[in-house]
C-alpha cells in the first residue's frame, strides 16, 4: 500500500521497479489497484482496516483519513468469541473463561488501536457481554441467578 498525494506514470513507474527488481517481489497485477480515497464512498480494506475519509466530525468542510477495523475483521473476531463460549465450554469456570477472553481481547485491540477503532471495540465488547451472559444461562440445570442488588455488568467486572 503506498499513500501518495498525487500519482503519476512516473511515480507509478519507480514503485514498481523498487519492488520488483530492489525487492525482488511479484507484483500480482490482478490485485492491485489505484484507489482514490478523495472519492465519495471510496475505501479501501488492508490487513485487518478500512482506509476511508471522513467528513470533519465537529461539522467543518475539513475531511480526515480515518483507519478503523474493517467488517470483515470484526466478523472474524466474533466467530473466535462465539467459538471461545461455545456451548462445548460449558465446563469452563467463569473466571478462567474470563481471563482467557480477556488474554485474546488485549491481543486484538492492540492490533486495532491504531486510528479510530471505538465503534469497533463497543461492539465488541457488548457482544462479549452477550456471550458471557447466554454462557451463565446454560451452564446447568438451574439457571444461574445474579447476588440481589447486582447487574451482570458488576458480576463480570468483578470476574475481570
Amino acid at each position: 500500500m503506498v499513500l501518495a498525494r498525487y500519482q503519476s506514470q512516473r511515480l507509478t513507474g519507480w514503485i514498481e521497479e523498487k519492488i520488483e527488481a530492489w525487492m525482488r517481489l511479484e507484483i500480482n497485477r490482478e490485485k492491485t489497484r489505484i484507489v482514490n480515497l478523495k472519492n465519495e464512498g471510496a475505501s479501501l480494506d488492508f490487513l485487518g482496516y478500512t482506509f476511508r475519509y471522513e467528513r470533519d466530525l465537529h461539522g467543518g468542510k475539513h475531511k480526515y483519513l480515518n483507519l478503523q477495523p474493517s467488517k470483515k475483521a470484526i466478523l472474524r473476531e466474533r466467530e473466535e468469541l462465539r467459538r471461545q463460549t461455545s456451548r462445548k465450554m460449558c465446563f469452563k469456570p467463569l473466571p478462567k473463561m474470563i481471563a482467557e477472553l480477556n488474554r485474546h481481547l488485549k491481543g486484538w485491540a492492540n492490533y486495532f488501536g491504531q486510528g479510530y477503532p471505538r465503534k469497533a471495540f463497543r461492539a465488541i465488547n457488548t457482544y462479549v457481554q452477550e456471550r458471557l451472559y447466554c454462557h451463565l444461562r446454560r451452564r446447568s440445570q438451574r439457571p444461574f441467578r445474579l447476588p440481589k442488588g447486582r447487574t451482570y455488568y458488576e458480576h463480570f467486572q468483578q470476574w475481570g
